[in-house]
C-alpha cells in the first residue's frame, strides 16, 4: 500500500501542539515591550483589506496598541455599539489561522471572516454573500487540525441562531464554498466537479478557519463576499458602495447582534 502523502501524515490531531500562539504572543511582547492587553470579543478578518483601507480612509479606525502579531495590525472600529478588532489582509487559509489563533489567545470570543468569492453556481448577479455552511477542503491548512474528509462544516451552534437574520438588503445566501490553496489554478474542470457538488463560490479561507473552529471549540463564522466570475467577463469584481464595506458592514452588525 503507498504511503500517505505528507500532507496526510504523521498528524495525530489530538495530540497538543509544541508551538503555541500563547508562547509566541509571550515573546512577541518582550521584544516589543508591549502590555499584555485584550483584543476586543468581537474580531473581524478582511482578507481583501478594503474594509481596514475605508475605515482608515474616514478616519473611523485605531490602531489596537496591544496587538503584537508579527504579520499584521489590528484595527478598532465601533460598529453599532459593537467594539471590533479588525485584521486585514490575511490571505489564504494558513495566513487566516494564523491570525485566528492568536486572536482567540487574546481575549477574542467570535471571529467573522468576509472574502471576496468567485462565483461558481450562478445565484443572480453579484454582488451578493454568502453565508458559508460547510467548505470543500481543497488547501492545506484544515488537514492539520481534523482528520481528512470531504468537507469543513460551520458550528451548527452558530448557524442555528443566525435563521432568519439576513432578511432584505444585503442579499445573503446559505451554502457550500470551495476553498483553494491555488486560485490561479481553477481550471475548467475543477469548477464543473465543483459545481456538481452544488458548491456556490470559491474562497480561501473558510475550510481552514471551520477546521480550526471544530479542533479549538471556538466560535467563527465565514462568509463569502460573492463579487466576481473570476474575470470572465468584464467590468467584473465590483463590490458596491465604498468597495463593499457598507454592505459587509450591514451583514456583519447583523451576525453581532444575533452571537456577539
Amino acid at each position: 500500500m503507498p504511503e500517505k502523502p505528507p500532507i496526510l501524515a504523521d498528524k495525530h490531531h489530538d495530540a497538543p501542539s509544541a508551538f503555541t500562539p500563547e508562547s509566541l504572543l509571550r515573546e512577541a511582547r518582550r521584544q516589543k515591550g508591549a502590555e499584555a492587553v485584550a483584543v476586543p470579543k468581537v474580531c473581524l478578518l478582511d482578507p481583501d483589506g478594503d474594509i481596514v483601507r475605508q475605515l482608515r480612509a474616514e478616519g473611523r479606525a485605531e490602531r489596537h496598541q496591544g496587538w503584537v502579531c508579527y504579520h499584521t495590525d489590528m484595527w478598532i472600529l465601533d460598529l453599532d455599539g459593537h467594539e471590533i478588532g479588525v485584521v486585514g489582509c490575511a490571505v489564504g487559509a494558513s495566513f487566516a489561522v494564523l491570525v485566528a489563533e492568536e486572536m482567540f489567545a487574546s481575549g477574542c470570543e467570535l471571529l467573522i471572516s468576509v472574502t471576496s468569492s468567485g462565483q461558481i453556481t450562478p445565484q443572480g448577479a453579484p454582488p451578493y454573500f454568502i453565508l458559508i455552511d460547510r467548505a470543500l477542503r481543497d488547501e492545506g491548512t484544515s488537514y492539520h487540525y481534523v482528520p481528512p474528509s470531504d468537507w469543513s462544516d460551520a458550528p451548527e451552534r452558530l448557524l442555528s441562531r443566525l435563521n432568519g437574520a439576513f432578511e432584505g438588503e444585503p442579499r445573503v445566501l446559505t451554502g457550500s464554498t470551495w476553498t483553494t490553496d491555488a486560485p490561479f489554478r481553477e481550471t475548467e474542470a475543477a469548477i464543473a466537479a465543483a459545481r456538481a457538488r452544488g458548491i456556490l463560490a470559491v474562497e480561501m479561507e473558510a475550510a481552514g478557519l471551520y477546521a480550526f473552529a471544530q479542533a479549538r471549540d471556538r466560535a467563527v463564522i465565514c462568509l463569502a463576499h460573492v463579487t466576481n466570475q473570476m474575470g470572465t467577463i468584464e467590468g467584473d469584481f465590483e463590490k458596491g458602495e465604498a468597495n463593499g464595506t457598507a454592505d459587509a458592514f450591514a451583514v456583519v452588525s447583523r451576525i453581532v447582534d444575533r452571537l456577539g
